[in-house]
């Protein structure tokens, strides 16, 4: 193993262990699947910078990491093949159908040696799922199709082994195209869309603010200027990143660091696709380009005009509407255990020491003269765990397992005490924002798909 590939797969393995990511049906950690796909890739190349892209291929689209972070640590080529193995959409882009076309179109313009990987990839992935989610699998099969349609110039071996695996795969769960094809087009029904106060204020929070609510300008430059005249400017101003002017119009960018010498447009970087939002997007998609990007652009008046960086996602209006989020996702827990557990039913479901806190804190609230129910003096958590503890509901909650689910939970009362104590969200919370305006995303996406006739 190469130098770099061995920095690779330690980055990578150490990145997604930070968010204790694991396999979704055997609970291994995930560099179980980084490992398969660069050994996979390593069958056919020696190239080291496809075999590193192949431990890397989910750091972007799953940890904390941005393509940025992946070029200063492993090149600009390295870099690159992650960008074209990261997927492009977003869940306000439409149902699973309409992302996976986009994402899809976006894998068709992808490298060869991307594709390659890519093969890899899918081949993985397609054994596990059919092995362990024959349901599932028809979805993916079917999806694995369609990618292999575009990956007609990866590697020939490896687009043999994908096609046959593929093939075994279809022969041992079956295959019905209706089904799989109402599977793929059906909304998640996650129980938000039954209340009308909580659809209500999902509307709210996800329509009332936007990207220029919280974009910087965007300070440019003609292409012409000399580099070091830049740098100073930025390094007063502490700027790490500027937009290039050509022909008057911002046409990319440029980061402080590279401008050592030449000229402005020795340093030009293009805008990745999907990096430049309109100014009307929302936090949502200002959070996903985030999530893969450091630096998200804002177009304005016509031209590109803003920019947003992680640190701007500690202004307090996102600190505001992220605790909007997490209340309303509370608002849901409460409703379901009204439903299920009628007459304080729930009561069972906790120990005596939680319950007595409960019953504690209601008392206080009488004291001060406050009215409220036992449910709602519950903690964040507690009413959780008397909804994971029911099958039923935590399937319907979008959970493959209880240690999944306290995880997330954990992870929401995180991010909720660091917002009330204005702590640092994007240091210690930037996976489960990323999460969570994502799941937020497809339950109005889900909304929309029921209510509009």
């Amino acid at each position: 193993m190469s130098d770099l590939v061995e920095r690779a797969a330690l980055y990578a393995t150490q990145a997604h262990a930070r968010i204790d990511q694991r396999r979704k049906y055997s609970n291994q950690p995930y560099d179980v699947h980084l490992r398969a796909v660069a050994e996979i890739v390593s069958e056919v190349t020696d190239d080291e910078h496809m075999i590193a892209a192949a431990w890397l291929h989910d750091t972007v689209e799953d940890t904390t990491a941005t393509v940025r972070d992946i070029e200063t640590a492993f090149g600009p080529d390295v870099a690159a093949l992650v960008s074209d193995l990261t997927d492009i959409s977003r869940a306000s882009d439409g149902n699973r159908a309409v992302r996976k076309a986009i994402d899809r179109d976006h894998t068709a313009k992808a490298s060869v040696r991307a594709k390659t990987v890519k093969l890899a990839d899918l081949t993985d992935n397609c054994r596990d799922i059919c092995k362990h989610d024959p349901r599932f699998g028809r979805v993916y099969l079917a999806e694995m199709a369609a990618l292999l349609e575009v990956l007609e110039e990866g590697d020939e071996r490896l687009k043999k082994q994908a096609r046959k695996v593929w093939a075994r795969c279809q022969e041992k769960i079956g295959q019905d195209s209706a089904a799989v094809s109402n599977s793929i087009a059906a909304p998640i029904r996650t129980g938000f869309g039954e209340n009308f106060e909580q659809r209500r204020a999902l509307r709210l929070f996800t329509k009332s603010f936007s990207a220029r609510d919280i974009a910087e300008p965007l300070a440019s430059f003609d292409a012409e200027t000399p580099a070091k005249s830049v740098r100073k400017i930025l390094q007063k101003n502490g700027w790490s990143v500027v937009g290039l002017r050509d022909d008057g119009l911002v046409s990319g960018y440029i980061h402080e660091e590279d401008l050592l010498s030449g000229f402005c447009r020795d340093h030009h970087r293009s805008f990745a696709r999907g990096q430049v939002l309109r100014e009307t997007a929302s936090l949502s998609d200002v959070i996903h380009v985030l999530t893969r990007h450091e630096s998200c652009f804002v177009s304005m008046v016509g031209g590109v005009s803003g920019i947003i960086l992680r640190e701007h996602i500690q202004k307090p209006i996102v600190r505001m509407w992220l605790f909007g989020m997490v209340t309303i996702i509370e608002m849901n827990l409460v409703e379901r255990i009204e439903r299920i557990f009628p007459e304080d039913l729930w009561r069972e479901q906790l120990s005596e020491s939680r319950l007595a806190k409960a019953l504690k804190m209601q008392q206080e609230r009488t004291r001060r003269g406050q009215s409220g129910r036992l449910l709602d003096c519950l903690q964040f958590s507690d009413k959780a765990k008397i909804l994971i503890n029911d099958d039923s509901q935590l399937q319907s909650l979008g959970f493959d397992s209880r240690r999944t689910a306290k995880n997330v939970v954990k992870e929401l009362e995180s991010l909720r005490n660091n917002l009330a104590h204005s702590q640092d969200i994007v240091a210690h919370n930037w996976p489960q924002i990323a999460r969570m305006t994502q799941r937020i995303e497809e339950l109005i996406l889900w909304d929309g798909e029921e209510t509009t006739p």
